[in-house]
């Protein structure tokens, strides 16, 4: 199983805490414990000073007795581990312990290496390194301290005098138990490592809720996305909190599904109108030879039996129906077999004014106020400006059918610059387009007009913009109207 991000972030910070605690705790117990040892044996060469100044006359008069009980005495003390007096040969003259006296000590055992491990008589053996650390019998550390006893003029005229040629005539070993230095370090290794444990834990906690919450989260709602918008689920989005990366990115997921779900419209819309135009074109061809007939027999009766009132009134039914019939067909081949666009560069302006002119006097009868607002100084656009003027007019006419013939109704024509290229929005303050509509109104023969639409000039005018290499986009707010913004490309200077 792949390890979670979440894992590896705390895991490295986790090392990268430890390892930033870590070396300066082992570098800072690696200070305590030298400075303990070097108190120590300061200490340790303090007490042997002590016991070579206490023990002076009893070595200079021979007072055995003496010097013995004083060695024992100081022996038994607490953390003392042995104090012993060696003569030039290595034997114990002297010692704590009775049963040591007179034992030869092994010069290559370890706590004999500070002066015959060099090979070095005591005397130069310099003074740094007269202290030694061995493990006793009971296999506790042990601090040993050699101070040699020099041969002193005053030895001369002793019962026990030395040749004058001796340098050293022994060497006083104090050896002090180490327990409570290693004890206070055990003490000390153990809060620095309970307290780089406890950081290490605190900050591994916080970064696992921290990363649960900025990282770990969104990226599992984005991976919930991706997986969703894999089984077909092209609309789905992600919540967007803040401006960091993550957000950047989940900002740029949603701008990617809702394109794909355009495009995915556009697709479906387009397929629809391709199934739709095929079978209209069909039926439009079957019905047309009818219908001619149809008009022409009851123009021929209308004309003959136009004393005939009730009769008369019957034919101008059927001649307007099949007027109308015969329109609707005209839409359905103009939708089922569109003319390809010849695109040169064209005003938009003059294209919105002539659809104006086309519309102002519908408005004008059914007491709606038109508004036109036209951007100054527009570029060219590459348009077919009767198919254009065409979209504009069907926009325009269903604005009209949309508002209040109350005198409160408004219908605006709108065009800009983009940049890019130009947009053209046609606005009205009717009653909206509800959520369940919006889906189809590009269908063909989706109508909201009733019996008074054929369901086919959205479906024409999104087909001619798409030919146009543009785009209608629809915003609506039900009880507060609608606009249509229809987005034209700028052009590159030819006809196409």
């Amino acid at each position: 199983m792949p390890a979670r991000i979440g894992t590896r972030m705390v895991a490295a910070v986790a090392a990268a805490t430890l390892l930033t605690i870590g070396v300066p705790a082992v570098l800072l117990l690696e200070a305590h414990r030298r400075a303990l040892l070097v108190e120590r044996t300061r200490h340790v060469h303090q007490i042997s000073e002590t016991i070579k100044s206490s023990t002076h006359h009893e070595m200079l008069e021979n007072r055995r007795d003496s010097l013995r009980r004083q060695i024992e005495s100081i022996g038994a003390q607490p953390d003392i581990d042995g104090v012993r007096i060696f003569n030039k040969e290595g034997r114990i003259v002297f010692s704590s312990e009775a049963a040591e006296v007179g034992r030869t000590v092994d010069t290559r055992s370890e706590a004999c290496a500070a002066c015959h491990g060099t090979g070095r008589p005591a005397s130069t053996v310099p003074a740094a390194q007269r202290s030694r650390i061995f493990h006793g019998p009971d296999g506790g550390r042990v601090l040993g301290v050699i101070n040699p006893i020099y041969n002193q003029p005053v030895c001369a005229i002793a019962c026990h005098a030395h040749a004058p040629g001796d340098t050293v005539l022994g060497v006083l070993d104090v050896g002090v138990s180490l327990a409570d230095v290693d004890a206070d370090l055990a003490r000390a290794r153990s809060s620095t490592i309970g307290l780089a444990a406890l950081v290490v834990a605190t900050s591994s906690a916080l970064l696992w809720w921290l990363s649960r919450r900025l990282v770990v989260k969104p990226v599992e709602r984005l991976a919930e996305a991706t997986r969703k918008m894999a089984e077909g689920h092209v609309g789905v989005t992600v919540p967007v909190n803040g401006d960091d990366e993550v957000a950047q990115l989940a900002r740029a997921f949603n701008d990617m599904t809702r394109k794909l779900g355009d495009a995915q419209r556009q697709l479906t819309q387009a397929d629809k109108l391709a199934a739709v135009g095929r079978l209209g074109a069909g039926i439009a061809h079957e019905i047309n030879n009818p219908l001619t007939a149809v008009l022409t027999y009851a123009s021929f009766w209308q004309k003959r039996v136009a004393d005939n009132a009730p009769l008369a009134q019957d034919l101008d039914t059927i001649v307007r129906e099949t007027k109308r019939c015969r329109e609707i067909v005209k839409r359905l081949l103009d939708f089922a077999r569109p003319a390809a666009p010849v695109r040169v560069p064209g005003d938009v302006n003059d294209v919105a004014r002539r659809a104006a002119a086309v519309v102002t006097h519908v408005c004008d009868l059914a007491r709606v106020r038109f508004d036109l607002a036209l951007a100054d100084e527009l570029p060219p656009a590459a348009i077919d400006a009767n198919q254009i003027q065409q979209v504009l007019v069907n926009l325009l006419l269903n604005a009209a059918d949309a508002v209040s013939t109350d005198g409160t109704g408004v219908v605006r024509l709108v065009t800009r610059g983009t940049g890019a290229g130009l947009e053209v929005d046609v606005q009205d303050n009717g009653r909206g387009i509800l959520p369940e509509e919006r889906p189809h109104l590009f269908e063909p023969f989706f109508t909201t007009k009733g019996t008074h639409g054929t369901g086919l000039g959205l479906s024409v005018s999104w087909g001619i913009v798409q030919a146009h290499g543009g785009s209608i986009a629809v915003a609506s707010e039900v009880g507060h109207g609608a606009t249509f913004t229809v987005t034209l490309p700028l052009t590159s200077g030819g006809a196409s």
